[in-house]
């Protein structure tokens, strides 16, 4: 599985957008009414097998997905290859200059994939290389030929042969992009973080249990591998016994994009004597003002979508809006959908009482540099409370090295303390293992109780919206995910521990705060 961040490096994921089918009038079933599973079963239709239509090997038009991408310029542009044998009918995106440059480096780079398949160890890497190259060479195939947009709303309205989207937009877009998505009757795999605020997760969840028939899918690929199944049998073994602590930890924003900077514009000038931090920060706000002029055929007014109006600067797009208040929500939103995700699952953790995030300077306007947030989970059952630290940064739980862990990535993991041992496994479930090294011995693979999903993370959505499958991480999930995960940014915002009542929806120690649940979209957007 390709790591997004590393990727997202180089590519940057913009506004794009689908469109909708429409319903016969005839008296036959559509293809809508079909895919959306109103009245199979009262047709009493015959499905016919693939290979008496074409033959061993060929995929009939109707088995396949009509999808559109919204945001290709980054992790899209990845989505739309994992997809690539569907029927990709239409692409979206604000700066097509861009979204083309990642394309042209994607097929750039089949040769290192070449050279890295004939070097493969392992029949797994093996077969995930031929499959990138594979995908990389029928998106390449058809690209030029799909129908472009740069205004979703505009593809929404106008194109009707679309059944599904993928939205990989920045954060602040994925609510309204893909609130308007299913309210035009759209199957929806939106990138993670879900949302950008905790009210826009609940308001997708509500949606998504209003339209039983539409397919949703947050991408927090991890979510789908045969690892993260495993560390849940692991839990449920009763492995590591009961876990009460819970520590995460991601090298993110680290090397990856610019965050606790000040916003680039003229600021008053410090004299020659003063270095403090203020004056340092001064002197960075006034070197990067100058004349960057809004690039060629880029429609920055829909970048910005529901956020504030802030000037053009090269330093937000591409990618480096990740770390902006006004766009994304920091490490915490880029990663913990990869790495909170599996003892989110695992232990059943539901919502937090209290939350306090601490960090390096915050000037409110770019995330902090690293940050470390505290989270209480109450007692579940026979369960015990459980307190989870998230670790961004480059800042590392306290004697994670005695544990005979340092062979871990450094790119992120988790750790789990129970009162029999502790588990530990990588960035998206990755490699688990049960420490220390006795204990992993002992138990050996737990009982196989979760079902493995064979296909990738996209794929799974595409089965699940043919009714052949069960989507992995639907909103109903993943909107309960994300809030755990925005509450951090919350108590950031709000500047110190927050007492959270879950199931009203409100901060109960902070008079305030609870304004940071959500927030104030640019007139002209809703959800």
């Amino acid at each position: 599985m390709t790591d997004e961040s590393k990727i997202a490096k180089e590519k940057q994921s913009h506004c794009a957008s689908g469109a909708s089918g429409d319903t016969e009038a005839s008296g036959k079933l559509s293809r809508r009414e079909f895919l959306t599973g109103t009245a199979i079963a009262a047709a009493g239709l015959m499905i016919v097998p693939r290979h008496v239509l074409g033959g061993p090997g060929y995929t009939p038009p109707s088995d396949r997905l009509n999808i559109a991408g919204i945001g290709v310029g980054g992790m899209g542009m990845h989505n739309m290859r994992a997809l690539a044998g569907e029927n990709i009918v239409a692409l979206c995106d604000v700066d097509w200059r861009y979204t083309e440059k990642s394309f042209r480096g994607m097929v750039d780079g089949l040769g290192k994939a070449q050279a890295r398949l004939d070097k493969a160890q392992t029949a797994k890497e093996r077969r995930e290389l031929q499959d990138e190259i594979e995908q990389t060479r029928l998106l390449s195939s058809k690209f030029n030929s799909i129908k472009r947009y740069t205004d979703y709303r505009r593809m929404l309205e106008q194109q009707k042969d679309i059944d599904a989207v993928v939205i990989a937009t920045p954060d602040h877009l994925h609510a309204v992009i893909a609130s308007a998505a299913m309210s035009h009757g759209k199957h929806v795999y939106l990138q993670k973080p879900l949302t950008w605020s905790i009210y826009e997760a609940r308001e997708l969840s509500r949606k998504a249990k209003d339209n039983p028939r539409l397919v949703t899918q947050m991408g927090n690929q991890g979510h789908s591998t045969d690892d993260a199944r495993l560390i849940n049998e692991y839990i449920a073994a009763g492995a590591i016994g009961d876990v009460r602590e819970v520590h995460a930890w991601t090298n993110r924003p680290l090397a990856y994009w610019p965050q606790g900077i000040p916003r680039p514009q003229a600021r008053s000038r410090p004299d020659d004597a003063s270095w403090n931090e203020d004056a340092v920060m001064d002197r960075l706000a006034n070197a990067m003002v100058g004349n960057y002029p809004k690039p060629e055929g880029l429609a920055w007014d829909l970048f910005l979508g529901p956020g504030p109006l802030i000037d053009y600067h090269p330093l937000y797009h591409p990618f480096n809006w990740r770390g902006w208040v006004d766009w994304g929500v920091g490490a915490i939103g880029d990663m913990g959908a990869h790495l909170i995700d599996s003892p989110f699952w695992s232990l059943d953790l539901g919502f937090p009482t209290s939350v306090e995030t601490v960090s390096t300077p915050f000037n409110k306007e770019s995330y902090p540099m690293a940050t470390m947030t505290h989270y209480d989970f109450p007692a579940r059952g026979n369960r015990p409370p459980v307190k989870l630290t998230w670790y961004d940064g480059a800042l590392l739980p306290p004697g994670l090295k005695a544990l005979g862990a340092g062979q871990m990535s450094k790119d992120g993991g988790v750790l789990y303390v129970g009162d029999k041992g502790e588990l530990i496994h990588e960035t998206y479930g990755a490699n688990p293992r049960l420490l220390p090294q006795s204990l992993h011995d002992s138990v050996g693979t737990p009982p196989q109780t979760f079902a493995r999903i064979k296909t990738s993370h996209e794929m799974n959505w595409v089965d699940a919206c043919m009714g052949k499958a069960e989507a992995s991480s639907p909103f109903s999930y993943a909107a309960r995910l994300t809030e755990v995960m925005l509450l951090g940014v919350v108590s950031l915002r709000a500047g110190g521990r927050i007492e959270y009542d879950a199931a009203n929806m409100r901060i109960t120690n902070m008079p305030g705060a609870s304004t940071f649940l959500r927030r104030e979209y640019r007139e002209g957007w809703a959800l």
